[in-house]
């Protein structure tokens, strides 16, 4: 059984897509680590980097080994003519396109004691599995890699890449019921080449190998979950662990589930971490954390930020583990590389801005009192205020001027308020106009935001409605005397509340800015961002402050002519993170995007929006990791974005990606800390497996940014924005009355 020529004619430009710097070594300083040997912890590449790839493929393995930073893991089973392969289950049916190749071939046998129906690989040999190919076995990853590399070898993985190779053995009794030794498989390997680790969840399999590997190889002892039973024992796994010295007598290390060592309540929050750490470094164990995934659900103590759960494992104050196995290696490499060690306590206004979007809205309900606090907590350069108007003129933050978005609304004595208005949106909403704010505030509560809920992605369910709302006057009085660099005032819809509501937006943010003293100080710098060039000529025209014009389209460049409008009336732009990094399917396209270099040509600093740390918003290419994309989208060289600042639901993250120690190296920057190449995982895809095509975004042009100046503000209601709604709702119950009359007369 060979490898797959498509696979050989890949792995070049595989390992190019992440500019492989091989020479550059990790950037961690010399400070000792609180592992068992005073090193860095050793990152265990799952069957290579199996959150892209097939497990255990050869562009996986690939992948990997070029950093030659990670250990490769091999899930080591045997063929019917001893032959030993890497599949990730000792089924093939969920791993490899064998139900199609062999669709008579399924059988049950038992597998330590349990009844098990599938493909076993020991029902066939190597030339019979040569037409079979790989496939994703987690389905909630992308299929475009399936069917086009064949299984690997181990003995491919032991010489093809400089990299350690851990063999992970199971199962060793199944096999010998087919007259099958892993033992004598394994130990012929070791005498042929260098096995760096062997590790088992079988006592009986390690003893056997102690004292016939080398010196140089670790055997590691494998805990499964903790109420299932040690075959050769018949101890429970989690009873074993309270006897770690009796370990300790055949293996050198243990590999433990990640709650072994962090649990987790019922409900997805952490628990107070155990003492298995210590237990085992205690006993002179090293200890291996197993079960890492950037796109596996997370405890929501993490928000979504897969390098902030790396860190809690090594880098805590309090212990590190040794290693930790993952389908990502990317990400815990550069948390050992440059995350690691950092001054949490630093605070640098400098660029990239972290601007926050609705506060620190992916932990809090938006726009409330928690959210904003959380935000200047997790270190947000600028706070963010959206400006909507209560039924009594009062300008509040509120991230949607429906309630029902943001709100407990649905559910209050308001649900009967919905009316459907045309000049906001198709569906009737109840909003923020058609209640005082007394309305809102002693009878509504606060809704987090959950743009992800289609894939069953919650933000902080604990704190779903936790907060209080704020008037644009709390948000100034709040924000005034914290470390921030400036506050960020978004207002959209002046020409409706102006027209229809009788409310002048722009005079009223101004008069709370002067109120609040924000005209007269220059420490913390004034943004107004709107979507509407027409609101900020007015801004111009009346104010002193620092215009940001939202580009709310995705667009490939911009005309000269409307980069000379925008100038007109604007200091920065904010723009799509689309229209940054364009793609197709969650893969980046091989597009150059000459948007932020035109913008910053003129004079207009760049912000991206909106990021999130879900990894379902992310494209593939950034990993599943939200600091991956910060770093993209602030890279200057390489391909990067080189934007201004990045507008986020999570400061945290973008305030952490300022700190780390890898930020100034330049070309000697370690090959994690590169911008992706674009379009480069398309460029190793099948051509049947692409994504449709993305149809070409359009260049901004003149007529994209010019706009009919803003109107008067209604004479007949000029601070009542009330009687509008009322208009409004009249307008519609007279519709209304007349579409029951014509039924009454059809009858």
């Amino acid at each position: 059984m060979g490898r797959s020529g498509h696979a050989c004619s890949v792995l070049v430009p595989l390992l190019a897509l992440l500019l492989l710097s091989l020479g550059s070594a990790a950037a961690q300083k010399s400070s000792t680590w609180k592992t068992l040997s005073g090193n860095p912890p050793v990152v265990i590449a799952k069957g290579g980097f199996s959150g892209l790839f097939p497990d255990s493929s050869d562009n996986a393995y690939g992948f990997a080994a070029g950093s030659q930073d990670s250990a490769l893991w091999c899930d080591f089973r045997l063929t019917k003519d001893d032959l030993g392969i890497c599949l990730p289950d000792i089924k093939m049916d969920n791993c490899t396109t064998i139900s199609d190749v062999f669709p008579k071939g399924k059988n049950t046998y038992r597998v330590n004691g349990v009844s098990t129906t599938g493909w076993f690989p020991v029902d066939y040999d190597a030339a019979q599995l040569g037409n079979v190919t790989l496939t994703q076995p987690i389905l909630s990853r992308t299929f475009r890699y399936d069917g086009v590399y064949l299984i690997t070898p181990a003995e491919v993985v032991l010489t093809q890449y400089k990299a350690p190779v851990w063999l992970n053995i199971q199962h060793d009794s199944f096999y010998s019921q087919f007259n099958l030794s892993m033992k004598t498989n394994i130990l012929s390997l070791t005498k042929q080449y260098t096995v760096d680790y062997i590790s088992s969840p079988e006592v009986s399999f390690l003893k056997s190998m102690l004292g016939r590997v080398g010196n140089k190889t670790k055997l590691v002892f494998r805990f499964l979950d903790e109420g299932m039973v040690e075959p050769s024992t018949n101890q429970t796994y989690g009873s074993m662990l309270k006897n770690l010295t009796s370990i300790k007598t055949f293996a050198s290390g243990i590999l433990v589930p990640k709650n072994y060592i962090s649990p987790v309540t019922a409900d997805n929050y952490l628990k107070p971490p155990t003492s298995v750490v210590d237990d085992a470094h205690k006993a002179g164990l090293e200890i291996y954390a197993a079960d890492f995934a950037n796109d596996f659900a997370l405890s929501y103590n993490y928000s979504y930020d897969p390098l902030t759960e790396y860190l809690s494992f090594i880098d805590n104050g309090a212990f590190s583990v040794d290693g930790v196995l993952t389908d990502f290696p990317i990400t815990p490499q550069a948390a050992i590389g440059c995350y690691s060690n950092l001054n949490k306590t630093k605070k640098d206004h400098g660029a990239p801005l972290v601007i926050s979007h609705n506060g620190a809205s992916g932990d809090y309900p938006d726009c409330t009192d928690l959210a904003y606090q959380k935000a200047v907590t997790d270190g947000a350069d600028v706070i963010d205020c959206a400006v909507q108007v209560t039924k009594d003129g009062i300008p509040i933050c509120m991230s949607s001027i429906d309630l029902k978005d943001v709100t407990t609304v649905v559910t209050s004595q308001f649900a009967s308020l919905a009316v459907i208005i045309q000049d906001i949106k198709p569906a009737a909403g109840v909003y923020t106009f058609n209640l005082t704010w007394e309305d809102i505030t002693n009878n509504l509560k606060p809704v987090i935001s959950n743009p992800w809920t289609k894939y069953k992605l919650s933000r902080n369910p604990r704190n779903v409605n936790a907060g209080n709302f704020m008037r644009l006057s709390d948000f100034l009085a709040f924000a005034k005397d914290k470390d921030l660099s400036g506050i960020m005032i978004t207002v959209e819809r002046a020409s409706f509340m102006a027209e229809k509501l009788g409310f002048g937006v722009v005079d009223a943010v101004i008069k709370a800015l002067d109120d609040s003293g924000y005209s007269k100080q220059t420490t913390q710098k004034v943004m107004i961002q709107s979507a509407n060039s027409s609101t900020l000529v007015k801004f111009k025209q009346q104010a002193k402050y620092n215009l940001v014009y939202m580009l709310d389209e995705d667009v490939k460049d911009a005309a000269p002519s409307s980069v000379a409008d925008i100038k007109k009336f604007a200091d920065a732009v904010s723009v799509s993170t689309t229209s940054i990094y364009p793609s197709t399917s969650n893969f980046l396209l091989n597009q150059t995007s000459h948007l932020v270099k035109t913008l910053q040509a003129a004079g207009l600093p760049v912000y991206a929006h909106v990021l999130m740390n879900e990894f379902i918003s992310q494209p593939y290419d950034f990993f599943s990791d939200a600091t991956a994309q910060i770093n993209a989208f602030v890279q200057k060289g390489g391909g990067g974005g080189g934007v201004d600042g990045v507008i986020t639901d999570f400061p945290a993250t973008a305030h952490r990606y300022k700190l780390n120690s890898c930020m100034n190296l330049g070309d000697k920057a370690p090959y994690y800390m590169q911008p992706p190449q674009r379009g480069g995982l398309l460029s190793v895809m099948d051509n049947a497996a692409q994504p449709p095509a993305m149809s070409p975004m359009p260049f901004l042009t003149d007529s994209d940014v010019e706009e009919p100046a803003l109107p008067p503000v209604s004479s007949t209601t000029p601070s009542a924005p009330s009687h509008a709604v009322s208009r409004i709702r009249t307008d519609v119950s007279i519709l209304a009355m007349l579409l029951m009359l014509c039924a009454y007369l059809l009858i």
